[in-house]
């Protein structure tokens, strides 16, 4: 898979996850892939910021969702701003 490949397959995934946080009052955004198309790192928006579960949302929401259109992502990051 290209890396503009996985880019597409990490917006994909995004696109599916994003109406749950959205409907939570939140948000994600893509910032980038880096490490060989390994690691995507996000950030958080909204409501999700100061969301006491957003780890757990981003490791069994975010995180599966992109590894299941891009399984050669091994980690998915927040970057706090």
């Amino acid at each position: 898979m290209t890396s503009e490949e996985v880019r597409l397959n990490v917006e994909k995934a995004l696109e599916e996850i994003r109406p749950f946080l959205q409907s939570d009052g939140g948000d994600i955004s893509l910032l980038s892939i880096e490490d060989n198309d390994t690691l995507v790192k996000v950030q958080l928006e909204g409501a999700c910021v100061g969301c006491s579960v957003n780890q757990m949302t981003l490791k069994s929401g975010v995180e599966m969702t992109i590894k299941k259109h891009a399984p050669q992502i091994e980690k998915v990051v927040n970057i706090a701003v």
